[in-house]
């Protein structure tokens, strides 16, 4: 696919994934358009691009009609990445999970259709497998969903396909499966499990590991995630409609986790080598176990992960120890 002044509308774009593949995408030429509230995302994310021509930043809400018909106005393309995360936020406050993830993605799906946009690509989530206890996890086959969270993030892949056969409107779902990498944020009650370590230990802290540590996650580098989304957004007209998982295709338990990020942050600060972390309490609504069955994207969209996850644990901890 020839990139060059293709223009792109990246929701959630100021945020941690969406900030990454804005990054990439302006590398290679495209026009882009960020759409954030700022709600989670961070302006600082952001601040490198605005000195390029072809990037515009939109500060406004998926929840505004008005403000997704501006966004895509001139655009091919959508990568929807906005959407309040987080399994324990949305069992505090699920009225607002709700409403960004399911009403605002279905005001960016509107928008994009009745723009004529080419395709749009939406961050799905794992979580949508909910209480399956099937390993690896294939797209098929998915249980009961566990957390309010979880939930919007099928209704969404629901009203993907609800505009697939009504509209006509070229969708891909891209299932991530636990990402982590540079500018995801270490701040927060509901901070993802990566940073969180990597705060704590830098901090000579002792990072809390939710139960035994014997729960395990498909942990993948964001830049695995970027290039999914690029090959989404190239893939033929066959591929419309497709979900896939996104991950590594790994296992990685919590107390392994611990164990290499500790190994790659005592590389900097060697007085980290003697933290031990401590156990809490198992949070609500979190599965055992996580594991993806890569072989459907391999197939569709041609993806390959080409950082496993002690690469990008090593990739990951260099930039926190710089920036933290």
């Amino acid at each position: 696919m020839q990139w060059n002044n293709v223009g792109i509308l990246v929701t959630g774009g100021a945020g941690f994934i969406g900030s990454n593949l804005i990054e990439r995408l302006l590398e290679l030429g495209c026009r882009v358009v960020c759409l954030d509230n700022f709600l989670t995302g961070k302006r600082e994310n952001i601040a490198p691009f605005h000195a390029n021509p072809r990037f515009r930043l939109i500060e406004g809400d998926i929840r505004d009609r008005d403000v997704c018909r501006e966004a895509v106005e001139g655009m091919e393309f959508v990568l929807h990445e906005a959407a309040l995360g987080s399994v324990p936020r949305s069992i505090h406050d699920p009225m607002t999970t709700v409403d960004i993830n399911v009403s605002g993605f279905v005001n960016v799906l509107f928008a994009a259709h009745a723009a004529g946009v080419r395709r749009v690509v939406y961050a799905a989530s794992s979580s949508t497998y909910g209480d399956s206890t099937a390993l690896p996890k294939r797209e098929e086959e998915i249980g009961t969903p566990l957390s309010p969270y979880a939930i919007t993030k099928y209704a969404d892949e629901l009203f993907a396909a609800n505009f697939g056969r009504i509209y006509n409107q070229d969708t891909i779902g891209l299932r991530y499966f636990n990402v982590f990498g540079p500018r995801q944020d270490p701040e927060g009650a509901y901070a993802a499990v990566v940073p969180r370590f990597a705060r704590a230990l830098l901090r000579h802290e002792s990072p809390v590991i939710n139960g035994d540590g014997s729960y395990s996650r498909d942990f993948t580098f964001v830049t695995n995630v970027v290039e999914a989304n690029l090959l989404a957004l190239s893939a033929g007209p066959e591929a419309a409609g497709c979900i896939c998982n996104i991950a590594c295709g790994t296992e990685t338990s919590l107390n392994e986790l611990f164990l290499r990020m500790r190994e790659e942050l005592t590389k900097f600060d060697p007085e980290i080598a003697a933290i031990e972390p401590e156990y809490g309490p198992v949070r609500a609504g979190d599965i055992p176990h996580s594991l993806a069955d890569i072989s459907r994207a391999k197939r569709v969209l041609g993806y390959e992960p080409r950082f496993d996850v002690s690469t990008g644990l090593r990739l990951a901890a260099g930039w926190y120890f710089r920036n933290l």
